[in-house]
């Protein structure tokens, strides 16, 4: 299959990891942004090819990992409302809020319907006009547009039962206080490039100048990945710090002009609390005023609503490349994806569950950066 089996080929990923292994002289921490690059580099056994010297750390960029607790308590107090039906993607049913998740209130009668676009959501208003009908709008760049749309499609309808409940987050601000912590260790990232589709990567180009980080543009197969790695470990032997598009059969510089046009009439940047690490700031979207009535935060008066994240759960920590969820006391134990602490054991991007899935093909004890 064109744009698979190539970048799938076994002779080009293991000619990528003999050039690795012949340029690299120095110990380097990198980071891939994504979840679907950390669960494709374990399910690959990727970092079995790579050297000892080279750590793979784990970034962010799981979107159903860093939505704060408080958020799935908005969810949850949402779900039993019987006026309400509310629409989530299905990763986000096991999530872990204070006390519970939306399974246990769909379990208990709660009206929750998994859905595979906010377009699916927007049906179901129009279908049960006597019912708020309630989007769990999560995500990155990735999923933002969709949802713009669906908001500007209810205008059009004039649809008066249809709201979203918005977390969305932002890569860059993310990657900056990453690298902006006096505990960072990361010194290059994998950027992801489904990301970059939509937005480009010029905004990319001041955090790699400021932090002087080399940051390449990475798709999400194997030799894709490996690339990646190549390209960035090149960079940091040779003292640059650029943005390399490594992804370009689907990433252009500019990204995705309809898209972004979508997302800036529709969200305004704000700042937002990610699960585990904290408030970021100007790291978030929100509804702008001019789409507030479409806000399920306003409309429903939950947005006071803030508690504290689960102490046990070192998912910050994994999420900011600090640890690797295998440093976890409750990984496999305490902490499994029939009963997770947090939220980076229950997604499918989710570095945890990763490790939980797909440890006996990289031995945690053989490669640091498995």
């Amino acid at each position: 299959m064109e744009f698979i089996d190539e970048y799938r080929d076994a002779g080009a990923a293991h000619r990528y990891a003999d050039a690795i292994r012949r340029l690299v002289r120095r110990s380097w921490t990198l980071m891939e942004i994504c979840g679907g690059q950390t669960h494709a580099i374990l399910r690959h056994g990727l970092t079995e090819l790579l050297p000892l010297s080279l750590n793979l750390v784990h970034g962010p960029g799981c979107p159903v990992c860093v939505t704060p607790a408080e958020l799935i308590d908005k969810a949850v107090l949402l779900a039993r409302r019987p006026e309400v039906i509310l629409c989530s993607f299905g990763d986000m049913l096991r999530v872990p809020g204070s006390h519970f998740d939306l399974l246990s209130v769909k379990a208990s009668g709660g009206d929750v319907r998994i859905v595979y676009s906010p377009l699916d959501a927007l049906r179901i208003a129009q279908n049960h006009p006597d019912k708020e009908v309630v989007f769990f709008a999560i995500g990155f760049e990735t999923t933002a547009p969709a949802n713009a749309m669906a908001v500007l499609q209810a205008e059009r309808l004039s649809l008066k039962n249809f709201s979203l409940l918005v977390s969305h987050v932002l890569v860059p601000p993310a990657m900056e206080a990453i690298l902006g912590s006096p505990t960072n260790q990361v010194q290059g990232f994998l950027a992801a490039g489904h990301v970059c589709a939509v937005m480009g990567f010029a905004e990319y180009e001041p955090v790699a100048a400021r932090y002087h980080v080399p940051i390449v543009i990475t798709g999400f197969e194997p030799v894709d990945i490996l690339q990646g790695i190549y390209l960035c470990l090149k960079q940091l032997e040779e003292g640059l710090c650029q943005v390399q598009n490594a992804y370009p059969r689907f990433v252009r510089r500019e990204g995705n002009l309809s898209a972004r046009q979508a997302m800036r009439q529709v969200f305004e940047v704000i700042d937002r609390k990610w699960r585990g690490i904290g408030t970021i700031p100007h790291s978030g979207l929100g509804l702008n005023e001019r789409y507030a009535m479409f806000d399920a935060d306003r409309r429903f008066k939950v947005d006071h609503i803030t508690v504290d994240e689960p102490p046990e759960c070192i998912s910050g920590w994994v999420l900011q490349g600090l640890k690797k969820p295998v440093d976890c006391p409750a990984f496999g134990s305490r902490c499994t994806p029939e009963h997770p602490l947090g939220a980076t054991m229950v997604s499918s991007e989710g570095a945890c569950a990763a490790y939980f899935r797909y440890r006996h093909r990289s031995s945690p004890g053989s490669n640091p950066g498995s």
